[in-house]
């Protein structure tokens, strides 16, 4: 019987799979540890926030969309460089992503307010579920980079996207 050049027969005669190629190996690595770290990234804010981990990939993509709607362009750029890249594939897929351009200006009310609708929250539960995202989020990135993205906040924002003790 011809054995398929694609594997090779085990000790049992069962196929095993052909060995991997280095790029190959090292791209499962990258997918491991990317959702690895997301993980990380969603337990984390599971356990800050007191959600489950599809509330919290939800809140978490409400946020930093809404985020990233109110800072500049090249600012948002260098703060999804330092987030998990699952996390940053979630908003590439969000439709007000899609429209670009510079930020909007809006403050507190109108964010609580965008994610409240998101997630389908009472009013009175969302400023807790935005804290623990940029609670979350400020942990991720460098002390510069967090001070980056809170330079370019109106005051009433500064005040969710302040670190919590």
């Amino acid at each position: 019987m011809a054995q398929n050049p694609e594997q090779q027969r085990g000790a049992q005669g069962t196929p095993q799979p052909r060995p991997r190629t280095l790029e190959e190996r090292r791209a499962l690595r990258r997918e491991s540890r990317a959702s690895q770290t997301y993980a990380d990234f969603l337990r984390q804010l599971s356990e800050r926030g007191g959600m489950s981990p599809h509330v919290a990939e939800r809140a978490a993509s409400s946020v930093l969309c809404a985020l990233e709607e109110r800072i500049l362009p090249d600012e948002a750029k260098d703060m999804e460089a330092q987030l998990p890249v699952k996390l940053t594939e979630l908003l590439h897929r969000c439709e007000r992503h899609e429209h670009g351009g510079p930020p909007r200006k809006f403050g507190r009310e109108e964010m609580l307010q965008r994610v409240g609708e998101d997630l389908a929250l009472q009013p009175e539960a969302v400023e807790p579920v935005v804290r623990a995202v940029c609670n979350v989020l400020r942990a991720r990135l460098s002390e510069g980079e967090a001070e980056d993205v809170m330079n370019q906040l109106p005051e009433d924002l500064r005040a969710l996207w302040r670190r919590v003790s």
